[in-house]
């Protein structure tokens, strides 16, 4: 199998490194200086412990998705439309497309597989769920979720991706699985906010319960299965974001919470902070369709308007009473 994948942060590496060790694996950077380095030292910065094998091969040729049997599209949220259309001129007609990019694009509102699939002409695989790009390198233990209406190719992805410490699961909602995916880094960088607070468990514990009811409601209104939401591309992945310190939108938010803008909080991490652009259009997405989510809000004001996010807490907490179930039974 020939695997191209597009986009050399830390996890289009991660997957490069498990899929090298039994495929024909190519990893592209659209910066050719970065390209050339990891070709000289054989590491990529981003994961600069994780040496590459002999043979992973590395380019900055978007002709490279050539004749390509399945080409993984991994660039960060803001870029992945000009950088499909940097390797759409050149790909093959029974390529199988990818998308492990988590986020939402800003004005059009389209999820990340959507975009792909509107440039291509192909139709895409959500290859989503909680995992760290650094543990993914280092073979620790993984499940995902390889979501697609297209039960066909959804099981292609999980028979090329699933290896003895990377289990990957299927399923025909692309919906739950990308509003999952996207959503749970507003929440984990509000539960940073609440670390940098000094705020404690109790807290977190809220705010997760209550961010991923949001999560559920507005894509529950978007056609999803509710049940996606409880598995590895909802609970799952919110749980590794929103509590580890290898997730970039946590340490965004503590940060933020100890008295730095978002923009310096985001120069400190040094890397993409994807809960930053997914609130705004979060938000944009949540108001168009009439579903309340009052927590998404919140992170909106803070990220965007400079709200104290004390005094947000604080108006989330003494918002009006209501049952914790919207149908919660009772006659």
């Amino acid at each position: 199998m020939k695997v191209c994948v597009v986009g050399s942060g830390s996890w289009g590496t991660a997957l490069a490194l498990s899929l090298c060790a039994a495929h024909d694996t190519t990893l592209w950077s659209h910066n050719p200086q970065k390209a050339e380095q990891m070709r000289k030292d054989r590491i990529n910065p981003a994961l600069a412990d994780i040496k590459f094998l002999p043979q992973l091969n590395i380019t900055s040729d978007p002709s490279c998705v050539r004749d390509q049997d399945m080409v993984v599209i991994a660039s960060p949220s803001f870029a992945i439309r000009s950088v499909c259309e940097t390797v759409a001129p050149y790909l093959s007609q029974q390529t199988t497309m990818v998308c492990v990019t988590k986020g939402i694009e800003n004005g059009t509102l389209l999820r990340m597989s959507q975009i792909v699939e509107e440039i291509t002409g192909h139709c895409v695989v959500s290859l989503t769920g909680p995992s760290h790009a650094e543990e993914v390198a280092r073979g620790i233990p993984t499940g995902c979720l390889a979501a697609c209406p297209n039960k066909e190719l959804a099981e292609q992805v999980q028979d090329v991706f699933m290896t003895d410490t990377f289990r990957i699961y299927t399923s025909p909602d692309i919906v739950g699985a990308e509003l999952g995916g996207a959503m749970k880094n507003v929440i984990a960088l509000c539960a940073g906010v609440c670390d940098g607070l000094g705020y404690g468990d109790n807290t977190k514990a809220m705010l997760m319960t209550r961010g991923l009811t949001e999560i559920a409601r507005l894509g529950v209104a978007m056609g999803a299965n509710k049940e996606t939401f409880a598995g590895l591309a909802g609970i799952g992945d919110l749980i590794v974001t929103c509590t580890s310190m290898h997730s970039r939108n946590r340490r965004a938010g503590i940060l933020i919470g100890q008295g730095n803008s978002p923009e310096e909080a985001m120069k400190k991490v040094g890397a993409v902070v994807e809960g930053y652009y997914a609130s705004q259009s979060a938000l944009e997405l949540a108001n168009s369709i009439g579903v309340e989510m009052p927590i998404i809000h919140g992170a909106y004001e803070v990220l965007y308007n400079q709200a104290d996010a004390s005094q947000v807490v604080r108006n989330l907490l003494m918002r009006s009473k209501k049952p914790e179930s919207e149908d919660a039974g009772w006659l």
